[in-house]
C-alpha cells in the first residue's frame, strides 16, 4: 500500500527522488522555500544574457533516462542533450594551449605534442580510471555503504582481492606524480579533485575514477541549457502526480517514538507516513531536528571547498573558447594550501568560464558570450567576503585579460555575482560548502551520512551532502538508494 510521503527540498535528488517513489504508488508532496525548484541549479537572466547558475558539467545522462523509463515515457520527448567533441579547453600560464577531445586517440596526441607526455602514460591513466570506475561504482555509487548487504553483493567479494590497485593509501597527486613526466598533465589530472570539493593533495588516489566519466563515458550538454534538467524533471514530476508547496520552508520534522510522523511549515503540522530531507544533512539536523541526537562524527567532518562565481555578458565573441574552458594558476598546490589550510584565495587561481552560448546561442545577443566565470574558495569561516570578492575580482580579470589578449572588464555589459553567503543563504549550504564533506581522506566515503536514519524510523536522506556525495550524477544516485532501500 502506497505511503505518505514528505520530500523537503526540490533539488535534482528531491525531483528524482518523488519521480521513484511515485513510481512506487507512494503519495509524494515536496516543500520547497523557495519559490522555484532546483536548488542550486537554477537559471537567472541578466539583460540579454541567460545563465545557468549552478551545476555546469553534465554526466551520466543515463540517469535522467531512467527516471523517464521507470514510467515509460521517452525522455526525447521532454529532454534532449548532446555529447561534446571537445570536453574541455585547458590554458597554461605559459601559454600552452591543451584541446581536450573526446576523440581518446586524438586527445593522447594532442596531449603529446603540447607537453611531450608520452602516449602510453595517458593510456594507462584512463585504462586505471576505467578500471577503478568498473570496480567501484556498483559499490560506492549504486549502492548503501551503510548496510550489510552491500558488503557480502558479488561487486564487493570482487573488489576485496583487487584492495591494493585502488591507490587508497596514496594522494590523488602522488598517483599522478608517478604516472606522468609532465607537470602539465599532473595538473590536468589533478583538476579533477575539485569535481566534489576536495585538494589533490590530500584526496586518495581513489579519486582518480573521475576522470573516467567524462573520457571514458562521455560529457553532454542539455540542449536547453543545464536549467532544463530541472525543468525536465520538475515537468515529470508533476506528470506522475507529485505535488508541490513551493514557499513553505519546513521548521521541524515531528517524530513519535523514534519514528518519523511528518513535518511541521508554516501551514501546521502535515502528517506523513515517511520523510525524505534533500536538505543539507547539517542543517537537517541543527534545524529540523532540534533536540535529537546527532551522528556527531559524521556532521562535523571537514567541508568542501564553495565557490566564487562571476556571471559577465561579454561584448564579443572569444573564437578560441569553447563550453568548458580552464585557466591553470601557475602554482596548483599553493593553491590548494590557501583554500583548504588558510581559509583563503591564492592571489593567481585558476579561472573556470563555461560559455553556455557556444552551445545555444541564445543565451546571449549576437556577437557576445555569457561567461560564467568561476573560482574555488574556500567555505564560509567567517572572512571578510567583500574584500575577498574585491581582490579576487581584480586578479581574475587580471589573468583572464592577459591570457587572451584583451582587456576583458571593458567588455563586461552586465554582472552578478554569487558567493558562499549567498549559496549559504540560497541553498541552505552548511557554509556555503558546494559537495558537503570533502573527500580529503581515505575514509571520507565511509564518513559520509547515509541515506537513513539509523535512530529515526521512516526517515531517509539524498543530495549532495550525504552518500554518495554531491554533483548532479551523484545527487541522481543517491536519490535512487532512497527509492531501492524505501521501506
Amino acid at each position: 500500500m502506497g505511503k505518505t510521503v514528505a520530500i523537503i527540498g526540490s533539488g535534482v535528488a528531491g525531483l528524482a527522488c518523488a519521480i521513484r517513489l511515485a513510481e512506487k504508488g507512494h503519495i509524494v508532496s515536496v516543500f520547497e522555500a523557495n519559490a522555484h525548484p532546483g536548488g542550486k541549479l537554477t537559471e537567472i537572466q541578466l539583460g540579454n544574457y541567460r545563465f545557468d547558475a549552478g551545476p555546469s558539467l553534465f554526466t551520466l545522462p543515463e540517469e535522467i533516462e531512467a527516471l523517464f523509463e521507470l514510467h515509460g515515457l521517452d525522455t526525447k520527448a521532454y529532454f534532449d542533450y548532446k555529447k561534446l567533441d571537445t570536453t574541455c579547453k585547458y590554458f597554461y600560464p605559459d601559454g600552452t594551449e591543451i584541446n581536450a577531445v573526446a576523440d581518446i586517440e586524438a586527445l593522447k596526441e594532442e596531449i603529446y605534442q603540447k607537453t611531450g607526455e608520452p602516449k602510453e602514460n595517458i593510456e594507462k591513466a584512463l585504462s586505471k580510471s576505467a578500471f577503478l570506475y568498473s570496480s567501484l561504482s556498483p559499490l560506492f555509487m549504486h549502492k548503501s555503504l551503510h548496510k550489510l548487504s552491500t558488503w557480502v553483493s558479488k561487486y564487493a567479494f570482487r573488489s576485496y582481492g583487487k584492495l591494493s590497485k585502488f591507490s587508497f593509501n596514496s594522494t590523488m597527486n602522488q598517483v599522478n606524480k608517478a604516472r606522468f613526466k609532465s607537470e602539465k598533465v599532473v595538473q590536468l589530472f589533478n583538476r579533477y579533485a575539485t569535481y566534489n570539493g576536495s585538494d589533490p593533495y590530500q584526496a586518495p588516489g581513489t579519486m582518480n575514477i573521475i576522470p573516467h566519466l567524462e573520457f571514458g563515458i562521455g560529457a553532454y550538454f542539455p540542449t536547453q541549457g543545464m536549467h532544463d534538467i530541472t525543468q525536465s524533471l520538475y515537468t515529470l514530476a508533476k506528470k506522475v502526480g507529485v505535488k508541490f508547496l513551493f514557499n513553505t520552508p519546513v521548521s521541524k520534522i515531528t517524530l513519535h517514538k523514534g519514528q518519523a510522523k511528518g513535518i511541521v511549515t508554516k501551514f501546521g503540522f502535515h502528517k506523513m507516513d515517511r520523510v525524505v530531507s534533500n536538505m543539507d544533512i547539517v542543517n537537517t539536523y541543527e534545524k529540523l531536528l532540534k533536540g535529537e541526537r546527532k551522528p556527531t562524527k559524521l556532521i562535523n567532518q571537514p567541508k568542501s571547498s564553495s565557490a566564487l562565481i562571476f556571471y559577465w555578458g561579454i561584448k564579443k565573441n572569444f573564437k578560441q573558447l569553447d563550453l568548458h574552458n580552464i585557466f591553470f594558476s601557475n602554482d596548483y598546490e599553493k593553491e590548494f594550501q590557501h583554500i583548504f589550510k588558510k581559509g583563503s584565495v591564492y592571489e593567481d587561481p585558476t579561472v573556470y568560464v563555461n560559455i553556455t552560448s557556444t552551445q545555444k546561442q541564445d543565451d546571449a545577443p549576437e556577437g557576445c558570450q555569457n561567461w560564467f566565470t568561476m573560482i574555488n574558495v574556500p567555505n564560509n569561516q567567517g572572512q571578510d567576503w567583500e574584500e575577498v570578492i574585491k581582490e579576487a575580482r581584480k586578479n581574475v580579470l587580471k589573468k583572464l585579460s592577459e591570457q587572451l589578449g584583451e582587456d576583458i572588464e571593458s567588455l563586461i555589459e552586465v554582472e552578478d555575482i554569487l558567493d558562499p553567503i549567498k549559496i549559504e543563504v540560497r541553498t541552505s549550504s552548511t557554509q556555503g560548502a558546494l559537495y558537503g564533506n570533502s573527500s580529503n581522506n581515505k575514509y571520507a566515503a565511509f564518513l559520509r551520512h547515509p541515506n537513513f536514519s539509523k535512530q529515526i524510523k521512516g526517515l531517509y536522506f539524498c543530495g549532495g551532502s550525504v552518500h554518495p556525495g554531491g554533483g548532479i550524477p551523484l545527487c541522481l544516485l543517491s536519490a535512487k538508494i532512497v527509492a531501492n532501500n524505501f521501506e
